[in-house]
């Protein structure tokens, strides 16, 4: 089982790879600042297929309503 550090640290290196460092980091910072469910987000997000750039996008017009 990994720890909750190596979690975090594979996380963010996932979200470094798919999006680079500046949007990586808005990602976290909107995750983080808002308050929202975001596991039933993420899972309407999955139930509709999007790619990272879609899940992205989606995410910022969320975050523009709130």
């Amino acid at each position: 089982m990994k720890t909750n550090a190596v979690i975090k640290q594979e996380g963010i290196d996932a979200l470094i790879t798919k999006l680079g460092y500046v949007d990586a980091e808005r990602c976290i910072v909107l995750m983080t600042s808002e308050s929202f469910d975001y596991t039933k987000w993420r899972e309407q997000a999955l139930e509709e297929g999007l790619n990272v750039h879609q899940l992205s996008r989606k995410a910022m017009q969320y975050s523009e309503k709130i």
